[in-house]
């Protein structure tokens, strides 16, 4: 398992986001590279963000969601196409995991462990 993973919940539906494509990037300076992607499994989650081994650096990260696909797949008129956290690696040897609560018109989002 990666050191950086995600988890996405549909609040509206009461179960997990599977399908949704994720991309982890890292800021230098203005420039974010994308350092893994991946899409939720039937769990919600991208478990390997980063590949095996790979340990993140110190910095801003940012997980991006395409979110538009997913509820056009529950024909649902969505407010939101797609969501970007943005969080702060300070001890690289620590994990992070940064979920996502989901619904048509708002997300939420915190740390995990």
């Amino acid at each position: 398992m990666s050191q950086i993973s995600t988890h996405v919940l549909d609040l509206a539906r009461g179960r997990p986001a599977a399908g949704i494509p994720v991309r982890l990037e890292r800021r230098a300076g203005t420039v974010w590279t994308e350092l893994g992607h991946g899409i939720t499994d039937g769990d919600g989650r991208v478990r390997s963000l980063l590949a095996a081994g790979v340990i993140p650096v110190a910095g801003t990260h940012r997980i991006h969601f395409e979110l538009e696909m997913y509820f056009r797949g529950y024909e649902l008129d969505a407010f939101y196409p797609e969501a970007a956290i943005v969080f702060e690696v300070r001890d690289p040897a620590q994990s992070f995991h940064v979920p996502l609560l989901l619904s048509p018109f708002g997300y939420s989002t915190y740390r995990g462990s």
